[in-house]
């Protein structure tokens, strides 16, 4: 081994250590050349976005950072930064993580899915619907990862069926082929005649060609396989980061925004129009009509519109009894497993009918702004540690309380934590952009886009933003975006939704590379898909998404937010700020240093 091939293992070796190290230490010219607030909090945005995108550190982990590094660097104190890390956002999804977990502890998901399945059928095309169906709805409730990771075994299985299934047809017909006597079929004197012509090679030219046949048509099968594979794949991976954008706890990015528009909205002492209601009306048929033409897609691309099992019944009824079989071994439902569906359905109905939309609701019997969306996960989160997985008669632990739906062990270990912090290091790292008056600094630099239509502003951050998260994480890339939006927004007079919104769906729409989300690294580790696969079905899906994204801002997200209108609340403080601009200049005070 060479010395320079020495070299390169060593400093993979200590790759991670190096960047930690270095990271702040080449960027120190920044703050000590740079006067100002807004060069410290780009500091530290970039240290943590560094650590973000080479994952020196675990994402999680570096979410943590603005603890240290905005007091160190005379931004915030460490009391404000902290206080960030858990609140009202925060405390929504984790309720939805641990109603998540319930579901996933009592398999729930699965059983859902091969009930699907079992209503589709194996016909290739409603195969794939039958898989993507339950991967895009299970996706809105639960974390995309796990559901892809349930549903991949589940189509590899299918797969596999249909494959042997295949392989044996076509050995029953060898074996027909082999116990008749195809010479009969020819005139004595024909075969004579072809004989002298071929100079008595004919049996060797029939048995070549037959061979060259047979190649041909185990070659077409194997492709056709190869791209039924390919299909049900990334048709799950695709649905599932479809589903995560549908509803308000879908995926990170989605309560990142949330949090973001809340706080933009209290400031100004106005209530956020973004609920879990508004955000299914505005987000769930974006989400549906992208699943609809990745299906249709799919089918053009990899299926090319053709019956894979066409005139092959048995193979038909073989995956059937396949799915069929999976389904059976979960045996009927259990008393906990209904107790689990009933506390997800009445949490959903909670959240739906909170607010419908200025049309009242539930929580109108309570004093304005006591109860919020976390409210309701909370308390169905509570209930589930309470309520029993057995009815009293059944329980056989004699003198021991009877076990509830879901034990805090369990909880532990399937609800990811590390998510938690990473919105926590979001919302702080908002409030530094805030206060240092860097999002305001980088939103006015980005005006000079002014003069170009809204729409096709926000059309072109948007294919930014989904083009970044292809090779970065989707929760830092809305994390950094979501100040600098809503800055740009009240800069140029619309509403800060308008651009925050759907920025934070476009992160979600990654379909070219596994890297890009976790549903497509879950995929793409079973085999059947390469990179270049990922990248020919997802380069148009990346540009339909953005654009259906666009359209449905335009129309029913206008309806819903009034995206073109600046809220009232906004609206008073930009008066007064250039009433005071005009009299006066306007100072930012350190509130650690107290300099301007």
């Amino acid at each position: 081994m060479s010395s320079f091939q020495t070299a390169c293992g060593l400093f993979l070796t200590v790759r991670n250590i190096i960047i930690v190290i270095l990271t702040p230490i080449v960027l120190l010219p920044l703050i000590l050349l740079v006067n100002g607030d807004e060069a410290k909090c780009a500091y530290c945005i970039i240290i943590m976005a560094v650590f973000w995108i080479t994952e020196a550190l675990p994402i999680a982990v570096t979410s943590l950072l603005p603890i240290i590094l905005f007091p160190m660097t005379g931004l915030l104190y460490a009391k404000d930064v902290s206080s960030t890390y858990l609140n009202d956002t925060a405390a929504l999804f984790l309720g939805g993580l641990i109603v998540a977990a319930a579901i996933e502890h009592w398999n729930i998901h699965k059983r859902l899915a091969l009930r699907v399945l079992m209503v589709v059928g194996s016909e290739p095309r409603w195969l794939m619907f039958g898989m993507m169906l339950p991967t895009w709805f299970l996706s809105m409730w639960i974390s995309n990862t796990a559901t892809t990771a349930m549903m991949i075994p589940i189509a590899n299985a299918v797969l596999v069926q249909m494959k042997e299934t295949r392989e044996s047809e076509k050995k029953d017909d060898i074996k027909v082929v082999d116990h008749g006597d195809v010479d009969i079929e020819l005139d004595v004197t024909v075969k004579n005649e072809i004989k002298n012509m071929t100079n008595g090679n004919l049996d060797k030219d029939h048995e070549k060609h037959s061979t060259e046949k047979q190649s041909n048509i185990k070659k077409t099968e194997d492709a056709e396989y190869s791209r039924m594979c390919k299909a049900l794949s990334l048709g799950i991976a695709y649905s599932a980061n479809c589903g995560g954008v549908a509803s308000l706890t879908g995926t990170g990015p989605n309560v990142i925004m949330k949090g973001a528009a809340d706080t933009a909205f209290q400031e100004k002492n106005a209530t956020s129009p973004v609920t879990f209601t508004t955000w299914m009306q505005y987000c769930l048929p974006i989400s549906a009509i992208i699943v609809i033409f990745v299906w249709a897609w799919l089918q053009v691309l990899f299926l090319r519109c053709k019956t894979y099992n066409k005139n092959s019944p048995e193979q038909a009824k073989k995956v059937r009894n396949v799915i069929r079989q999976q389904y059976e071994e979960l045996g009927s439902i259990t008393f906990g497993q209904g107790a689990v569906i009933i506390h997800f359905v009445l949490l959903a109905l909670l959240w739906v009918t909170r607010d419908l939309g200025g049309v009242g609701g539930w929580g109108d019997i309570f004093p304005e702004r006591t109860v919020t969306d976390s409210t309701p996960a909370i308390l169905i989160a509570i209930s589930l540690f309470l309520f029993p997985s057995v009815l009293p008669h059944n329980f056989k632990g004699k003198g021991k309380p009877l076990p509830p739906l879901l034990p805090w062990q369990a909880a532990e270990k399937m609800v990811p934590w590390g998510v938690i912090l990473l919105l926590g290091g979001g919302f702080a790292l908002a409030k530094g952009s805030k206060d240092s008056g860097l999002s305001k600094l980088i939103g006015e630099q980005l005006t000079v886009f002014k003069d170009f239509e809204p729409w096709v502003m926000n059309l072109v951050l948007c294919f930014i933003v989904a083009g970044a998260t292809e090779v970065t994480s989707n929760t830092a890339i809305c994390t950094l975006m979501m100040p600098i939006m809503k800055e740009l927004a009240i800069t140029l007079e619309v509403n800060p939704l308008y651009f925050m919104f759907p920025t934070a769906i476009a992160t979600s729409f990654a379909f070219m590379l596994p890297v890009a989300t976790p549903p497509n690294a879950v995929v793409f580790s079973y085999g059947f898909v390469r990179v270049l696969d990922m990248v020919i079905a997802g380069f148009p899906l990346n540009i339909i998404a953005v654009l259906i994204l666009v359209i449905g801002t335009e129309v029913w997200g206008e309806a819903i937010f009034g995206f073109h209108t600046l809220p009232a609340a906004f609206k008073v403080s930009n008066e007064t700020l250039t009433l005071f601009n005009n009299s006066t200049s306007i100072s930012t005070v350190n509130p650690l240093t107290g300099t301007t």
